[in-house]
């Protein structure tokens, strides 16, 4: 399993560093990687929720029994659960590689901003959806803008942060 690990963390590392050349004078290759993970990250997020909204849910509120949920903040539960793994695992292994935080730790403080992400997003998604009346997958990007802005800082200076 560690072979495949390290063959998937330097392939991705060669495929995002190849790309950096003409963001060297822009921003460090940390923060490139941050974009280019995070990105490709928030695309998921995104896509996943855009198929749970429209084809799982079918646009239609999800009755659990014991609660109703409406069909944007499930399909953004849905998103959360790939995002979430998949955001840890880029951020660890290809962002903030120079920390020297355990793992348990690491994964803690990753979780706790994310949680407070959650919270954010569920308060963008719901103020523009239900109060502004915006389009749902419109709202969900300009809610992804908002969220990415408050976890690069948060993720940089908590989380992954250098020094103990």
């Amino acid at each position: 399993m560690q072979k495949v690990h390290i063959f998937i963390r330097n392939f991705i590392l060669t495929v995002i560093d190849g790309f950096y050349s003409p963001f060297k004078k822009l921003m460090p290759l940390q923060t490139f990687r941050y974009a280019a993970c995070g990105g490709t990250t928030t695309a998921l997020d995104i896509f996943i929720f855009f198929i749970s909204y429209n084809f799982i849910v079918h646009k239609q509120l999800v009755h659990l029994g014991f609660i109703t949920i409406s069909p944007h903040i499930f399909s953004f539960m849905i998103a959360f659960c790939f995002s979430f793994p998949t955001g840890f695992y880029l951020n660890r292994y290809v962002v903030w590689q120079q920390t020297q935080t355990k793992k348990r730790v690491q994964f803690f403080r990753y979780f706790i901003v994310v949680m407070i992400c959650v919270v954010l997003n569920y308060f963008f998604l719901h103020l523009f959806v239900d109060h502004l009346g915006w389009w749902p997958t419109v709202s969900k990007i300009v809610t992804s803008l908002i969220v990415i802005m408050f976890s690069y800082f948060t993720q940089r200076h908590y989380s992954f942060r250098a020094a103990e």
